[in-house]
């Protein structure tokens, strides 16, 4: 029961946080902000190739730049995790743990795009995957390795 809770819980702040414009992680002042819509976007402009969610990051390669992508990474690792200690026990239970990890990475980038204030990059979905392999990989040879 306790690892819906975490899972469910874990989702709704990741989401939550997407949600908001303007977030810098160095400002908890800003965790807060109004979200608004922006309108004008539509799947097809936020998917199309030549778009921004294709593209390389325009800001600065600073403290909050850093403290964002090990937030990603660490949020997503821990969210890989929930995944898999909610899934039943079978074969490939890691690797489904990954996909739906993945997925939903990408849902979430998506999401941000429609923020504004927020940008959705499809770069971010690949270290949110990385995180999500990382942890789980680091789970299994910790698993391995007790029974050793």
């Amino acid at each position: 029961m306790l690892k819906r809770v975490l899972l469910i819980g874990l989702l709704l702040a990741i989401s939550n946080f997407s949600h908001t414009p303007h977030l810098k992680v160095t400002d908890p002042g800003t965790w807060q902000n109004e979200s608004v819509w922006d309108h004008t976007a539509t799947l097809q402009s936020i998917l199309d190739p030549s778009g921004e969610f294709f593209t390389q990051y325009t800001y600065a390669f600073d403290t909050e730049f850093v403290l964002r992508k090990i937030a990603h990474l660490s949020f997503f690792g821990l969210l890989a995790l929930l995944i898999y200690w909610n899934l039943p026990k079978m074969k490939g239970r890691f690797v489904l743990a990954w996909l739906l990890l993945a997925g939903f990475a990408f849902m979430d980038e998506v999401h941000q795009a429609f923020i504004v204030g927020r940008d959705g990059r499809i770069i971010d979905v690949i270290i949110d995957s990385i995180g999500g392999a990382l942890f789980l990989y680091l789970y299994d040879r910790f698993k391995k390795s007790k029974k050793a």
